[in-house]
């Protein structure tokens, strides 16, 4: 993507971040964040930040792309606030597509989630049944139906991604995410600091564990080709924690064994993997970032 004005919402946060400043360098961009889960310390000094909410009538919008990631992003964030969630997740979705479009904007990506699949050992691909088990999986599957909207009665291009656990660490965009980190980022810097890790039952669940580059470069390649619809974005192969949790003490040098607890939530979703053939059928994105490379990576910054 060049020469474009592209708005960012949720653009100060951990994703959102990661793609500003990768389409910084030859476009316009505009960063829109409350700073809830975002902070203009993750952003390039030539990406151009707004503090607002998405439920606002006053931030930019007058883009060419809209690339819309704002949402409270965890089941565990909106489950204690359903109503304020639909209204980020949803309303906040609905007015920055309005805002964008009555100023002229065709070209729409936008997050959903991979944890409407259930749990699943077997690749999910995205045209199988899925459901809402919680508010938070419900508002991004609203979010999918309004996108259908506006791709039938505006004919816009609007694609909706569904990520897979993405991650990048402590020392990238992620660790103003405290709690709300990837498990990936939380038990390498606990593992670094000689913590144990907390794991939920045995740590036989697994992961598609997918880095935020590939993931902003999905986004970017979404809106080049201009798609509708709905897409995976992972790695199709899956790890558990336990074997994270190796990975990382091999990266480290370290040998700190985690503590085993019981699982605190309700539909906890034991096991995810993306089938992401679509998506490469479609753009001829693959996974550049294998997951050992990942942690590599994680831990580098704590040698």
């Amino acid at each position: 993507m060049q020469d474009k004005r592209v708005l960012v919402t949720g653009g100060a946060g951990f994703i959102g971040s990661n793609l500003a400043n990768r389409l910084a360098a030859d476009n316009d961009v505009i960063a829109v964040d409350d700073t809830y889960l975002g902070t203009p310390e993750n952003l390039d000094s030539d990406v151009e930040f707004v503090e607002a909410s998405v439920l606002d009538d006053d931030y930019p919008a007058d883009v060419d792309v809209l690339f819309h990631f704002a949402a409270l992003s965890s089941r565990n964030m909106h489950e204690s606030d359903p109503q304020r969630g639909c209204r980020v997740n949803v309303e906040g979705f609905v007015n920055a597509v309005e805002r964008a479009r009555n100023e002229g904007c065709e070209t729409v990506v936008y997050a959903s989630t991979s944890s409407i699949y259930g749990s699943r050992t077997e690749p999910s691909p995205v045209d199988m049944d899925v459901e809402a088990r919680t508010a938070y999986e419900a508002s991004k599957l609203a979010r999918e139906r309004y996108a259908e909207y506006y791709v039938n009665h505006y004919d816009m291009n609007v694609a909706g991604l569904r990520f897979f656990s993405v991650y990048q660490g402590f020392a990238g965009n992620e660790e103003h995410k405290g709690q709300y980190a990837n498990t990936v980022a939380q038990f390498a810097d606990a593992i670094a600091n000689g913590e144990a890790p907390e794991l939920f039952g045995d740590g036989t669940q697994t992961r598609d564990f997918t880095h935020v580059s590939d993931v902003a470069r999905a986004c970017e390649l979404t809106a080049d080709h201009e798609l509708t619809g709905v897409y995976n974005v992972g790695t199709q192969e899956a790890y558990s924690f336990n074997e994270m949790v190796a990975m990382i003490n091999d990266a480290l040098g370290t040998d700190v064994d985690p503590e085993y607890i019981e699982c605190p939530f309700d539909d906890y979703v034991h096991d995810t993997m993306a089938d992401y053939s679509t998506f490469h059928e479609a753009t001829g994105w693959e996974p550049h970032i294998d997951f050992e490379e990942g942690v590599e990576r994680v831990c580098e910054p704590y040698k």
